[in-house]
């Protein structure tokens, strides 16, 4: 029997392989993935640039101390040392977010936030089940054009504190209290006859509907304010009022 348990979970280890790889084909995982590789890769350039800096710094006060006073070999060994502990310092960093970069600071601005979410989606997708990830990838599709209204409104905007409260506080702290459960104790019914996984499934489809709203309602009122600038457009520089301004002219 136990021969016959290990084969099951066998098989369904690798179905949720095979289905979580078809899944990161094609769709918002996909997008996702690639907006990933473009922040790892302005990340890659920002730290080369900052390693270049802080070595270039400290060569530089090695060679301004060596014409006031000669440092010799000690010197030179003493720079370098420097040197490598330095860029290991930055490079182990740098591994170090990316791999498991944080939830979103609370004091980030609208669209560094966004996107700093949209990272920590991406790293904790793998470790949720599949109904989860749905639901992940459904959130991660509304970031794009969430962060396009978020970076001109004020942080202090209602919508704005509504969407950056359920980023870095609500949602991060939904997902670690749910890795905090142990995987034997996630099927169980609570009061209400859920399970962790199927609470969890709930909360991330309203926190969805939630950021959906605020990025609809933020668009609204974008397509409201072109509207009322297209009819004074219209208004003022249509047929009739070239025609007006003519003849007041004469």
């Amino acid at each position: 029997m136990t021969d016959v348990n290990t084969k099951v979970e066998r098989a369904i280890a690798r179905f949720d392989r095979v289905t979580r790889q078809l899944d990161q084909r094609g769709g918002p995982a996909k997008e996702a993935a690639r907006r990933e590789r473009q922040r790892l890769n302005a990340g890659v350039g920002r730290t080369a640039a900052k390693i270049a800096a802080v070595v270039v710094m400290i060569w530089l006060v090695a060679t301004v101390i060596g014409f006031v006073r000669p440092i010799g070999m000690p010197g030179f060994a003493a720079a370098l040392f420097l040197t490598v502990a330095a860029v290991g310092l930055m490079i182990e960093r740098s591994v170090k977010q990316g791999v498991s970069p944080p939830a979103p600071s609370t004091d980030l601005a609208n669209g560094p936030m966004v996107e700093r979410f949209d990272s920590y989606l991406y790293r904790v997708r793998p470790a949720l089940p599949a109904p989860a990830q749905a639901q992940l990838d459904a959130i991660s599709a509304v970031l794009p054009p969430l962060k396009q209204t978020l970076e001109r409104i004020d942080p202090l905007d209602p919508s704005a504190q509504d969407a950056r409260r359920l980023m870095s506080v609500h949602l991060p702290g939904l997902i670690e209290r749910y890795a905090d459960v142990p995987k034997a104790y996630r099927n169980e019914q609570d009061g209400e006859g859920k399970t962790v996984d199927e609470r969890l499934v709930e909360s991330l489809a309203a926190a969805r509907g939630a950021l959906t709203e605020v990025s609809e309602q933020l668009a609204r009122g974008d397509m409201a304010a072109f509207e009322t600038q297209g009819r004074f457009i219209q208004s003022r520089y249509g047929e009739q009022g070239i025609e007006s301004e003519d003849a007041s002219s004469t």
